[in-house]
């Protein structure tokens, strides 16, 4: 055991905080991550900057609040300039890899007026979140009407072809599709055909496929540079199908009652309101609905714990558990009936709270292992505590998270933030249409200081307040009782003071502004000054002395 060389950031998208068994679900087994659980510290409390893939993920590898980054939804671009993981650890000597997903999508423009080619070494890296790229799959192959969603070429897709999978889109017919009783495809699309046994041999699937990619990014860069490899996985997010054996692992009887109450629809909040009776909503306020997409789910989450014992597995048969730090974490949650809602977008603890597990092989964190903390966590922590793992400073003036070291060694920790901070732009959803509003006003806030949570809607609507300490279930919106407006005054004030922090003041640190102060009179520029006397020596002495030549005549 001794200091961190390597660090491996596992990123599963769409893992609920709760589908874990050391979490406590009561039906969920998920024995590799309570492994890496008993090895490191778990964050119960870890919640993310925005509810939905591509603004929490650039959080992630930019260490910045979505407000400051701005790339507030999925394929909104991440702006040139925003400094991320690799820029932060490079400097250190660090290198920094991709396997698998970003959902990051470049921004081209600001590329071209800058003259930065994607061809080039510092273009593909703006272009991949800071990355070099191992292998690139943001995992959703999906074709519509007007063509696939994701343009950019599948690498998963072209070696299902390679293996003999035919059809122009393996990803779809095969990985994520069943084959019904006639014979007939059986899209994961379609929520009724979850408990199909994808059309898949199981080891060719989008998970193992990845862990095999990871594996092979290890062996290739032993006795190399020190490096972070971003291992980010495609499940359990949706279409929810899953090969054998793992779609019949789990059944109806596993699967927990939801977490809603009629009341809730009694006079919603608007935007709610709307999220509550969109499509996937409505799907999963049905209980045969539930009962099927499910125990898919729960099979999901069983082959993603089951491949990462075999990555565990793997790093101790090689020795890399000593000197790497594992990081076990999630881009959001997803509802699945809670709610009586379906997918993630809102600020409810199933949609905005994460697993988030981290393991430390430094002496230090030895009597921290096996713990839980509760401590209010952002996303935005990990960056902060990537740098200081490889022997940094982290960057305060533009990192906005704050180093987890002092948790994982069980030092005294002072100053910990008062709440974490989650925002959401719905703006692109046909939704926000439906309710009038404009770019501007299709926007949500979060502000959790561990026992309120309130959220703010743009857009003229009022507050929602939940009291998870009375109401830990988020059941009841006190937003709309009276007797609240203490709180939501406090809680306004809080989200106005982090909305005025400087977050766009990246290009000077704050050392650099305190040595500026009152240097201007070093260079020569005396503003006020009266009299010479009132003056040091050395700075008078430049503007005194005798005149020369007299031009004025």
């Amino acid at each position: 055991m001794g200091q961190i060389r390597n660090i491996l950031f596992v990123m599963y998208d769409q893992l609920r905080h709760d589908y874990l068994s050391c979490a406590g679900h009561p039906t969920m087994k998920t024995p590799n991550f309570d492994r890496l659980a008993a090895m490191g510290v778990r964050f119960s409390r870890a919640y993310v900057q925005s509810p939905v893939c591509g603004a929490s993920r650039m959080s992630f590898y930019t260490g910045r609040y979505v407000h400051s980054h701005g790339a507030a939804w999925n394929n909104f671009p991440l702006k040139v300039g925003e400094a991320t993981l690799g820029d932060h650890l490079r400097r250190l000597g660090v290198e920094s890899w991709l396997v698998g997903k970003t959902h990051m999508r470049a921004d081209a423009e600001g590329m071209a007026r800058l003259g930065l080619s994607p061809d080039s070494v510092i273009g593909a890296r703006v272009a991949d979140c800071g990355f070099d790229v191992w292998i690139r799959d943001d995992g959703l192959v999906a074709e519509g009407p007007e063509g696939f969603y994701d343009s950019k070429r599948s690498p998963y897709n072209e070696w299902l072809r390679q293996q003999g999978y035919e059809g122009h889109n393996p990803w779809h017919s095969n990985a994520n599709s069943g084959i019904d009783e006639n014979g007939d495809l059986a899209s994961g699309w379609l929520l009724k055909n979850a408990a199909e046994p994808a059309n898949i041999r199981e080891e060719d699937s989008e998970t193992p496929w990845l862990t095999r990619q990871a594996m092979a990014f290890i062996e290739g860069h032993k006795g190399g540079a020190p490096w972070l490899c971003h291992l980010s996985y495609i499940k359990p997010h949706w279409p929810y199908i899953v090969p054998a054996p793992w779609h019949d692992l789990y059944g109806p009887d596993d699967v927990v009652p939801p977490v809603r109450d009629m009341a809730e629809r009694d006079d919603p909040h608007p935007v709610f309101n709307a999220f509550m009776n969109n499509q996937p909503g409505q799907a999963f306020s049905r209980d045969d609905v539930r009962l099927s997409v499910i125990p898919a789910y729960m099979g999901l989450v069983a082959q993603c714990d089951d491949q990462f014992g075999k990555l565990l597995d793997y790093l101790q048969a090689s020795g890399r558990m000593d000197d790497t730090m594992i990081v076990l974490t999630s881009d959001h949650g997803d509802y699945l009936g809670d709610h009586w809602m379906g997918e993630k977008d809102l600020f409810h603890d199933p949609s905005v709270r994460i697993p988030l597990i981290v393991y430390d092989p430094r002496p230090e964190a030895d009597r921290t292992r096996g713990t839980v903390c509760d401590a209010l966590v952002e996303a935005i922590d990990l960056a902060p505590t990537f740098v200081e793992a490889m022997g940094g400073v982290p960057p305060a003036h533009v990192l906005e998270g704050r180093s987890l070291a002092p948790f994982l060694h069980g030092e005294p920790v002072t100053g910990w933030r008062e709440a974490v901070f989650s925002e959401y732009d719905y703006s692109a959803m046909a939704l926000a249409g439906n309710l009038g509003l404009g770019p501007n006003e299709a926007r949500l806030f979060m502000v959790f200081d561990g026992r309120y949570k309130f959220i703010h809607a743009e857009g003229g609507f009022r507050p929602m307040l939940f009291d998870l300490e009375t109401d830990p279930q988020e059941l009841v919106d006190l937003g709309k009782l009276p007797g609240h407006e203490a709180e939501i005054e406090r809680l306004e004030r809080m989200l106005f003071d982090w909305a005025r922090r400087p977050a766009q003041r990246t290009a000077i640190s704050h050392d650099e502004i305190l040595g500026m102060r009152g240097k201007s009179r070093r260079y020569g520029i005396i503003i006020g000054a009266v009299d010479p006397d009132e003056l040091a020596p050395d700075l008078r002495a430049k503007i005194s002395g005798r005149a020369g030549r007299d031009y004025r005549g």
